[in-house]
């Protein structure tokens, strides 16, 4: 054992949201003496709110706005674990320290997708070409700040909610941006079409031009190859980019997992007490698969983080039996006349459900959770409002509340996640359309 002086060495691999939450309920729980803790973060920037780069890149929040509490114990900032020795109990680093560990926690997150575009890579040449960004991290933030001017040419390649979160972050700054993405309609895992069409009209609204239904196909490099001029989508059709953002999604980083030997599918495999095949080693966060499922959303890193630190501490009985998340996002309006005035192709006949118009000066909030779309026999309630730019439907199957969507108005979303997270029977003597009022029919 590694343990110094009776107290045990729990090493954290992971400067993120994970990571931080983990020591923090560590230094809370643990009795004073009985842990010794390590937290190796490989960026050099102080931990950070990695959901709120967006706001940074808006020009809303500096970066220290977005700085998570310090973490207690030893933090070790700009240092990149690339060995674990499970045999001694030893993660070896970059820099050619060795830190010895009773207990190792992996939250190494997850790292951006990188289509496999034509153009992007060069064999004699590392990193992405001059003008082409991931949106990941605090380096990337800070690269797109320093690159965007007003009238830049952007291209935002996703229209997830990273891409989403990007495109207004980038016409915030008065960038010319186009989205692009690939399926029928934005952010497709948490909306339904009639929610995305909403979505659509407020970025549209603010100037960014939507393309869904949209496949690229390259990047084409300026005539003296020294960086990206243009995107090309499959159809021949060139957008032009001085900037081009990559918001494909984002993969578990398990290489250090896997290169140790441990059980690694989709993501590092997990059981409820986050325990990898290794029993000395846990993991958290991003990078994690447990019952099969990945989750990518901070709520489920957060969660695993208290669970974990509960078992390592004070409840040896404690067990992570997974998360029902809600997506939120709020789209701030961006400041009078920054915005051209944008098109919108709402059309009845190709678009069933309703899709109200938001005024583009009001910023635009959205919740989604569980199964938006309904299965045959399910009970689905809408309600639109056009005149205040609203939506709101819920999916009901039997007794229980299966999914919703919100956008504009989330004054019910706290009364409908709570129902929804739960998984508790609906009153049978309230009416469907009530879960959708203010006081949640109660």
């Amino acid at each position: 054992m590694a343990a110094v002086g009776g107290a045990r060495e729990i090493v954290v691999i992971g400067g993120g949201t994970a990571g931080v939450r983990l020591a923090q309920r560590l230094a809370a729980t643990a009795p004073a003496g009985t842990v010794n803790l390590t937290l190796l973060g490989e960026e050099p920037h102080a931990p950070y709110n990695r959901v709120l780069l967006a706001e940074v890149l808006a020009g809303r929040y500096g970066p220290e706005v977005i700085a998570l509490p310090p973490v207690p114990g030893g933090e070790r900032r700009g240092v990149r674990a690339v060995r674990i020795d499970r045999a001694d109990r030893l993660v070896r680093c970059a820099d050619g320290g060795v830190v010895p560990y009773d207990r190792l926690i992996l939250a190494t997150g997850s790292n951006p997708v990188l289509p496999p575009l034509r153009g992007l890579r060069r064999p004699d040449h590392d990193g992405l070409p001059e003008g082409v960004h991931a949106f990941r991290t605090m380096d990337d933030c800070l690269a797109l700040s320093a690159a965007v001017r007003p009238g830049t040419r952007a291209v935002v390649i996703g229209g997830g909610l990273l891409g989403v979160s990007a495109a207004r972050a980038l016409a915030e700054r008065g960038a010319q941006v186009v989205l692009a993405q690939q399926g029928q309609h934005l952010m497709e895992r948490q909306l339904d079409r009639a929610g995305s069409r909403l979505l659509r009209n407020q970025l549209e609204a603010w100037g960014v031009e939507v393309h869904t239904e949209c496949r690229v196909r390259g990047l084409v490099r300026t005539a003296d190859d020294t960086r990206v001029a243009a995107v090309e989508l499959a159809d021949g059709f060139r957008l032009d980019a001085e900037l081009t953002v990559l918001a494909c999604g984002v993969r578990p980083r398990t290489g250090l997992a896997r290169a140790a030997g441990l059980d690694v599918r989709r993501g590092v495999v997990v059981d409820d007490e986050l325990r990898t095949s290794d029993p000395s080693i846990h993991a958290i966060g991003d990078c994690v698969e447990h019952d099969e499922r990945l989750y990518g959303l901070a709520g489920a890193a957060l969660e695993q983080a208290d669970v974990l630190a509960r078992l390592l501490t004070v409840d040896p009985s404690a067990r992570y039996t997974g998360t029902r998340s809600l997506t939120r996002l709020t789209l701030g309006a961006l400041a009078p006349g920054a915005r051209p005035d944008g098109p919108s192709e709402a059309s009845p006949d190709a678009l069933p459900e309703v899709a109200p118009e938001v005024p583009p000066e009001v910023p635009l909030d959205v919740a989604a959770f569980g199964e938006t779309t309904p299965l045959p026999g399910d009970d689905t309630v809408q309600l639109a409002d056009a005149t205040r730019g609203t939506y709101r439907k819920v999916v009901v199957r039997g007794d229980r509340l299966v999914g919703g969507v919100l956008l504009g108005d989330l004054a019910t979303v706290g009364t409908l996640a709570r129902a929804w997270e739960d998984d508790v029977p609906l009153p049978p003597t309230t009416p469907l359309l009530h879960l959708l009022t203010p006081d949640g029919g109660s």
